[in-house]
C-alpha cells in the first residue's frame, strides 16, 4: 500500500477517516476484507455497516462492502463525525525539553507516551502536550501541528518539533531529502556477526498482521516503500548484541522491521515476536533469567539517541544527544553480567 496524503473531502458535512491509495501488486479483493487489513481496530461488521451507509467512496464514488478493490483505486472513508484528531485538547503534560528557540524545539519523549492521537490513544499524546504549551503550531502534512517526524509509543528518545510554518518546511524538506542525522541504540537477538552492515529493502503493511509491517524483495518491490538502515554493532552479549542504527529513511517501524528481516528481532518488542526467548538454552534457570530481563525493561529496547539537522533559520548544523534510558541500561547491564559468566559459544 502506498501512502495517500489526505484531501479535505468534496462532501459537504463529511470528514476524512481513512484514506488508502491501493498498491500496484494488490489482487482482487473485496473492500471490507481490505480495510481489515489497514485499519487499525476496525471489525468486518462495522466496515461493512460503514458501507452501507455509504461512507466507503471509491475514486469518488460510494461503494457496497462487496466491491473488489484494483490496483490504483483511490479509497476514502467519511464520516459526518470529526476525526478524534480534529478534536485535540491541550493537557499540562511536563516534557523533556532539550532545547527551544523561536523556532523549533528538540524533546525527549519517555517510552510510553504516545506522539500522535489515534487507535484509542487520544489524551496523553506529545500533541496533547504541545497544543496545551503552544499557539497555532503549524500542521504537517497530516495535519498533525508541530509534528516533523515521529518516533513509536514504546521507543524513547529526541524528536524536533517546528513552531513556524518555515521550519517546518525546512525540517520536513531535511527528513525527505535524507539530510537530517537519527542514530538509535537497539538491543536484539542473537549474535550480530557483521561489525556493521546495511539493511535494505521495501518496508510496507503485513499483508496477513495488519499490526505489522514486513519487508518485500524479489517481485514485490512495486509494494512498500524503499528504506535503508545502517547498522554497527556496539557490543557482543552472547545471545543477545547491542547495536547502533543510522537511519537513511524513516518507515513506520522501520529498525524493527530491518533487524527482524536479518534474523535479529528486538529484545522484548512485543508486536514482532522479540518478547519470546529466540536464542540461549533450554535451562530453567536461563528462561528466568530472561523473564527477569523482561521485568527490568517492559517495552522493545530501542531509543533515540542522537538527531542532528540544520537549523532552519541559522543554516547551523546541531547535533543533540539524550542518554540512554536507565531501563535500557539496567537491562544491558544484567546481559553483561550473565555472558560474563557463561560459556556463550
Amino acid at each position: 500500500m502506498d501512502d495517500y496524503t489526505p484531501q479535505l473531502p468534496e462532501e459537504d458535512n463529511l470528514y476524512e477517516h481513512h484514506a488508502f491509495v491501493v498498491g500496484k501488486g494488490q489482487a482482487p479483493l473485496r473492500i471490507d476484507k481490505y480495510l481489515m487489513n489497514f485499519v487499525e481496530n476496525a471489525t468486518r461488521n462495522k466496515i461493512q455497516a460503514a458501507a452501507k451507509n455509504g461512507s466507503i467512496f471509491v475514486n469518488g464514488v460510494p461503494v457496497k462492502s462487496n466491491y473488489k478493490v484494483k490496483p490504483d483505486d483511490s479509497i476514502r472513508v467519511l464520516f459526518s463525525h470529526p476525526t478524534h484528531e480534529q478534536l485535540l485538547v491541550g493537557e499540562a503534560i511536563d516534557l523533556d525539553v532539550v532545547y527551544e528557540d523561536d523556532d523549533l524545539l528538540v524533546v525527549n519523549k519517555p517510552a510510553g507516551m504516545v506522539v500522535h492521537p489515534g487507535h484509542g490513544n487520544y489524551s496523553g499524546t506529545l500533541i496533547n502536550a504541545l497544543i496545551y504549551r503552544f499557539d497555532n503550531l503549524p500542521n504537517n502534512s497530516s495535519e498533525r501541528p508541530g509534528l516533523v517526524h515521529r518516533i513509536d509509543k514504546d521507543t524513547s528518545g529526541l524528536l524536533v518539533v517546528a513552531k513556524t510554518e518555515q521550519a517546518m518546511m525546512h525540517l520536513s524538506l531535511q527528513f525527505a531529502e535524507k539530510t537530517s542525522e537519527r542514530e538509535y541504540v537497539a538491543l536484539v537477538w542473537g549474535n550480530v556477526e557483521a561489525d556493521e552492515g546495511t539493511v535494505e529493502g521495501n518496508i510496507g503493511r503485513h499483508p496477513k498482521n495488519r499490526l505489522q509491517n514486513t519487508v518485500f524483495l524479489g517481485d514485490e518491490t512495486d509494494r512498500g516503500k524503499p528504506a535503508v538502515t545502517h547498522y554497527k554493532v556496539l557490543e557482543r552479549l552472547g545471545y543477545v548484541t547491542l547495536i547502533s542504527c543510522r537511519l537513511e529513511t524513516g518507515r513506520t517501524h522501520q529498525i524493527r522491521v530491518h533487524m527482524k528481516h536479518i534474523g535479529h528481532t528486538l529484545f522484548n518488542d512485543e508486536r514482532y515476536g522479540g518478547d519470546k526467548i529466540l536464542k540461549g538454552t533450554t535451562f530453567t534457570k536461563y528462561k528466568q533469567f530472561v523473564e527477569n530481563c523482561f521485568k527490568v525493561l517492559p517495552r522493545q529496547a530501542l531509543h533515540a539517541k542522537t538527531l542532528g539537522f540544520e537549523h532552519p533559520t541559522t543554516g547551523e548544523f546541531m547535533r543533540f544527544e539524550a542518554p540512554v534510558p536507565d531501563d535500557i541500561e539496567a537491562c544491558v547491564e544484567k546481559w553483561r553480567n550473565y555472558a560474563k559468566h557463561q560459556d556463550i559459544e
